[in-house]
């Protein structure tokens, strides 16, 4: 049968999530904890693979197994195998050919800013401190640019290995409450370091270096070097992931 996971992470002590040569990600830890479980080593096949520093809330991810234990029950069992900054929010199962990845998708992503003159130590890997104030309205006027079907070249990195950089934006909104400014984003899709170089774009606007217009002008540009700098991971959460397809099918009758 095929397990769907969604997963949520403080990503500051691992490498991103997937696998990689050069330190542990999430990925090889949940796959511990699985070989640890079902006596087999297990592969699991991710929806985002965010980088080093980023957090979840709600990343999904599948595997295959044989096994008599319920699929609602595998999220306890492996929560008791994973370290407190891993954990899986729910278990289920899915259609063997349902793949987080190739399918419908809309994601849901938060960048978080403190805005004040000393950081939260509490919060120091959760948040990104700015100490110089920010104009969040303007920020949000910039960010409504950003909704709709657009090319959004001006603001990914250099190595993505997408075929098209042109994505849609249902909703992009910059809330401040007291000291803290949240920039949410939902979308079909992301493209390398989308959301932290969008998030650093709205931050030199809210410190006034250039007007919320012109947003506009850096998305026409399809130019790296026009957008701002890339903010800090640490900032950034993946909220949540959803599959319209998939959840219209669940809603019509249960699994086949």
């Amino acid at each position: 049968m095929r397990i769907k996971l969604i997963i949520a992470y403080d990503g500051t002590n691992y490498h991103g999530f997937q696998s990689q040569v050069n330190g542990i990600a999430i990925q090889d830890v949940i796959e511990s904890a699985l070989a640890d479980l079902f006596c087999e080593p297990l592969r699991i096949k991710s929806a985002s693979r965010t980088d080093t520093g980023v957090h979840a809330e709600g990343n999904v991810a599948v595997f295959d197994v044989e096994t008599r234990i319920a699929p609602s029950k595998i999220a306890l069992a492996l929560n008791a195998r994973l370290p407190e900054d891993i954990r899986i929010v729910d278990s289920e199962e899915v259609p063997g050919d349902f793949h987080p990845r190739f399918q419908e998708t809309v994601k849901t992503y938060e960048y978080r800013i403190l805005n004040r003159k000393f950081p939260d130590p509490m919060m120091r890997n959760l948040e990104n401190h700015i100490y110089y104030p920010l104009d969040a309205e303007k920020m949000d006027r910039a960010a409504q640019y950003l909704v709709g079907e657009h090319d959004f070249a001006s603001f990914c990195s250099s190595g993505y290995s997408s075929k098209t950089t042109v994505r849609t934006i249902y909703r992009a909104e910059v809330i401040r409450t007291g000291d803290r400014i949240s920039f949410f984003i939902t979308g079909n899709g992301f493209l390398y370091n989308m959301v932290r170089i969008l998030a650093g774009t709205l931050i030199e606007i809210g410190e006034g270096k250039y007007p919320p217009e012109e947003m506009e002008k850096i998305l026409e540009a399809r130019d790296r070097s026009c957008a701002g700098q890339t903010a800090l991971a640490k900032g950034l959460v993946l909220k949540e992931i959803r599959y319209p397809e998939w959840e219209r099918a669940q809603e019509q009758g249960p699994l086949a």
